[in-house]
């Protein structure tokens, strides 16, 4: 069965000040621009989501609502701090999933992007602020097993 996985990073977020939890950063006006050319891009190539599973941190969800508005997803707290290993366990639990978006951190994402279309977690060339790998999967998700159909970064 062939399956798509959407992988949306999160847009640039503000520094992080003294004593603040990370989780709690917010996106700059910069990441909110990002954020919103992301959704056009997603809408353009009409690569709209069947499920949505976000990090809690404020930034992913921030991303999310400005890229895509009200869609309603699911908060999975695993996304935060994820390995590759971890990423991949969590899109297994959601195999049935025709298209999946996921919205998280690097460096996960850019490691589980690589690991899945090039069977190396060492070959990535980086996941900027809002960017999206859009892979289609054919089986089982495991290394190598993905296909990129679009790479796009604002």
């Amino acid at each position: 069965m062939k399956r798509e996985l959407i992988l949306l990073r999160h847009a640039h977020a503000e520094s992080l000040k003294a004593g603040e939890d990370d989780a709690q950063r917010t996106l700059s006006t910069r990441g909110i621009v990002e954020a919103e050319d992301a959704g056009h891009w997603l809408v353009e190539h009409k690569v709209l989501p069947a499920r949505v599973l976000c990090s809690p941190a404020r930034r992913t969800k921030q991303t999310l609502d400005y890229a895509l508005g009200a869609v309603a997803p699911t908060m999975e707290p695993r996304i935060y701090e994820a390995t590759a290993g971890e990423l991949i366990a969590l899109i297994d639990e959601h195999i049935d999933s025709e298209r999946l978006l996921m919205v998280g951190h690097n460096p996960g994402f850019e490691t589980l992007a690589a690991l899945l279309t090039t069977g190396q977690s060492g070959d990535f060339r980086g996941m900027p602020p809002a960017g999206i790998a859009w892979i289609e999967l054919d089986g089982a998700v495991e290394p190598g097993a993905g296909r990129l159909k679009a790479f796009w970064a604002p």
